[in-house]
């Protein structure tokens, strides 16, 4: 490859693999994987070096729902598993996909799967706070029975007929237990889908070995980490909406087209941005450029 290739790292968002609107089986979920992976080919083309993380949002949901309606005939699977049978599941997906798009196109390149784990502090506030909403909405009744079963319940959307759903913690990820590895398969050539779901988290023992907390890490921030693991020249979000906004839902909503850090940093500091929306998403860019001198962008496309 030569010096003028760059390492990108790419995160799609869950909309480019399922939409509210799908009914989300295999099938469909793939088609929706082409049409969005068919946008990297003049980057792959350009033999530019990727990796690629993704949401799991719907199908770790879809996934929790099944466990429920299993009970008491097959034991539910704790979250952690979860989001790594879905990030497999995903992973795999994609890994066809892109395979077919590369032959299609007459492009040899490996495309490799790895199931990733992220190390997160055992003393992260979130694990008090359960702050990331999960799985299915509930009714009052429903949501009685989760807290029975010991799960925090939260009230996301007030006045309707089903307005909690369970919550979980969501730590920050400190880095990629995985990292040599993902060195590795992009230095020789290989595309990785990495990261899926925001990765597994694990805590670091005093031995060296690690251990399974039930939690979920955003998919934004696990992507930052990714791209400092691979000294990612760029940082590409796709999101589903045209632009990060200020006073975003007011009739003083405006787009911010660049900023810089310190900039972004205000902007986060001084609450503009959803905690559950644009907030993971800013801070990764953030701390992706303070990391090093790399560019980020937040996109609806891969121009």
């Amino acid at each position: 490859m030569s010096d003028s290739t760059k390492t990108i790292v790419i995160a799609l968002g869950g909309n480019a693999i399922l939409s509210e609107d799908d009914s989300g089986d295999v099938v469909q979920q793939m088609r929706n994987m082409e049409l969005a992976c068919r946008q990297l080919v003049p980057l792959i083309r350009s033999g530019n070096r990727l990796v690629i993380t993704h949401g799991n949002g719907p199908q770790v949901g879809n996934l929790l729902i099944q466990q429920e309606a299993s009970e008491p005939n097959i034991p539910q699977q704790p979250l952690d598993i979860c989001v790594g049978m879905t990030q497999g599941q995903i992973g795999s997906m994609l890994q066809q996909v892109l395979d077919k798009i590369l032959r299609d196109e007459g492009i040899q390149r490996d495309v490799v799967t790895l199931v990733s784990h992220f190390i997160v502090a055992e003393d992260d506030p979130d694990f008090i706070l359960s702050s990331k909403p999960i799985g299915p909405f509930l009714d009052t009744a429903n949501k009685e029975i989760y807290e029975e079963r010991g799960h925090s319940v939260m009230e996301v959307n007030p006045g309707s007929d089903r307005p909690y759903r369970r919550s979980v913690p969501s730590p920050m990820p400190l880095r990629l237990l995985e990292r040599q590895s993902l060195r590795t398969l992009v230095d020789g050539g290989a595309i990785v889908i990495a990261g899926g779901g925001g990765g597994i988290p694990v805590v670091l023992e005093p031995d060296g070995s690690y251990r399974r907390v039930e939690a979920v890490i955003d998919k934004d921030l696990a992507g930052e980490k990714l791209a400092e693991s691979v000294d990612a020249d760029i940082y590409l979000i796709l999101t589903n909406v045209e632009s990060v906004s200020l006073d975003f839902g007011t009739d003083r909503q405006r787009p911010i087209r660049e900023a810089t850090a310190s900039q972004a940093q205000e902007y986060f500091r001084g609450g503009q941005f959803s905690r559950g929306s644009m907030a993971p998403k800013v801070l990764g860019c953030i701390q992706f450029v303070e990391f090093g001198d790399g560019l980020v962008e937040l996109s609806t496309q891969f121009d």
